[in-house]
């Protein structure tokens, strides 16, 4: 027997070729399929295209199969691992088989039994799903990463050398004021307290103490630093400055050659400036430029001296511009006059208030003499007297009160209270001054009642 005589006569165009089971009982296999299951399947066996009945075998010569109990498979001809077999129509006569699996029909392929999966043709994978490689972003990624990594070599480069520096720099600097310290131009680093006290104060010089020039108007001033409240504390300064510095800035910027500026400790008393330009400013613009009341030698008469304009200085404007010019001085040596302004001031005493002065006080001082005892010791003093050491002034609002030159009172009193003590409040015993002359009779000056000018020091010892 040939294998022509086995496989029998070739099928007719367009029919599916019928293929012997090599598990027929009448051969050597057995009955079971390639998992242990026996081969069978339904009756009603399908064809591959439209799933209708299988056609009987056709007759004729070898178109009998050469095994006697063979019987056509009852389901599709697909096996449990090959999958579903289709063969391409011949010829023009065949209908168009489509490739793949046929819609809305299940194989054994698709299952979990049928061991490897359906993998579609390339033609029914989608345009959109076929990734295509991108060799241009990831160059470009790879220059970033590779721009990211030098960039963070060089930062550690950096931090590495400045750290390096930092050390070196706080290693060397064992001072107590630390290098590159400077104070008003002067340098003091690298030195210990007293070195740095000594260096400030020798390159100094008189900066600081030197009377500084003032212009006042047409004339000039000088006024001493010292009794002005202006001065400079060196050890403060120092000492403000005489720790170690951990900034990385200045510690590196001092290993080349870098300084920081210190503040000195600056002594200024703006209130005992102020008195101190006020006492200027009286001495440029000169006494009764508000105007006075004085009183005749011999018969008593008070008589009203009206003011008149005058140049003042602005005391409190000035303090400021006096301090500027003063740490200006300190820190260049340059000694500048400093220029204040003033302006032209009107008397403050008016007629009205001349008037309440002459019939107020004037009028009850000169109204008779005063007596005045201490211990079978008495002055009188009367119209002759009273004029030597008694006037009435501005207080600088406009109101004219009473004024005692004292030297003038004390040559009227001469030796009238000599030997004559008062207890003090403290328990001590002590001449009689002009100032206690004054406390005694002031009250005896403001009444017109002649008993009440006479009058005795209620405290003699």
């Amino acid at each position: 027997m040939s294998l022509d005589d086995i496989a029998g006569p070739p099928p007719a165009i367009g029919q599916r070729p019928s293929i012997p089971y090599l598990n027929d009982p009448t051969s050597d296999g057995d009955r079971t399929g390639p998992f242990g299951s026996p081969v069978g399947y339904p009756p009603g066996p399908r064809t591959p295209q439209t799933g209708g009945p299988t056609a009987p075998p056709a007759a004729g010569p070898g178109a009998g199969t050469p095994f006697p109990s063979y019987q056509p498979p009852a389901g599709p001809t697909s096996g449990p691992v090959t999958g579903e077999m289709r063969l391409p129509p011949v010829g023009p006569a065949g209908p168009a088989v489509p490739a793949g699996p046929t819609p809305g029909r299940r194989s054994s392929g698709d299952t979990l039994v049928g061991g490897i999966p359906a993998v579609p043709a390339a033609a029914e994978v989608p345009a959109a799903a076929v990734t295509k490689p991108q060799p241009a972003a990831k160059s470009k990624a790879r220059s970033k990463k590779k721009g990211r990594s030098k960039f963070a070599l060089l930062v550690g480069a950096l931090v590495f050398v400045g750290g390096g520096a930092y050390s070196a720099g706080l290693l060397m600097d064992h001072a107590d004021v630390p290098a590159g310290t400077t104070v008003l131009g002067i340098e003091i680093g690298g030195k210990s307290k007293d070195e740095a006290v000594k260096s400030l104060n020798t390159a100094l010089g008189d900066r600081t103490t030197r009377d500084i020039t003032l212009k006042v108007g047409t004339g000039q001033q000088k006024l001493k630093p010292a009794a002005s409240g202006l001065g400079l504390d060196l050890d403060t300064t120092v000492r403000n400055v005489a720790h170690r510095d951990y900034n990385p800035v200045t510690v590196i910027g001092s290993l080349f050659g870098g300084t920081r500026a210190a503040q000195p400790a600056w002594v200024t008393d703006e209130e005992k400036l102020t008195a101190m330009l006020g006492t200027l400013a009286g001495q440029n613009s000169g006494s009764g430029s508000d105007g006075m009341v004085k009183f005749v030698v011999g018969t008593g008469q008070a008589i009203a001296v009206p003011g008149k304009a005058h140049q003042s200085l602005d005391a409190k404007g000035s303090v400021s511009k006096v301090i500027a010019a003063y740490e200006q001085r300190a820190l260049t040596g340059q000694d500048t006059p400093v220029v204040l302004s003033v302006t032209t001031v009107q008397p403050k005493v008016t007629q009205a208030k001349f008037n309440a002065a002459l019939n107020g006080f004037a009028k009850t001082a000169m109204s008779g003499k005063v007596t005045l005892n201490a211990g079978g010791h008495q002055l009188q003093l009367g119209h002759i007297s009273l004029p030597q050491f008694l006037t009435m002034v501005s207080d600088g609002s406009g109101n004219l009160t009473p004024h005692f030159d004292l030297p003038a009172l004390k040559a009227v009193m001469s030796t009238t209270f000599d030997g004559v003590l008062l207890q003090r409040g403290n328990g001590t015993k002590t001449a009689v001054t002009p100032q206690d002359v004054v406390s005694a009779i002031l009250p005896a000056l403001n009444t017109q009642d002649q008993t009440k000018k006479i009058v005795t020091f209620p405290n003699i010892a």
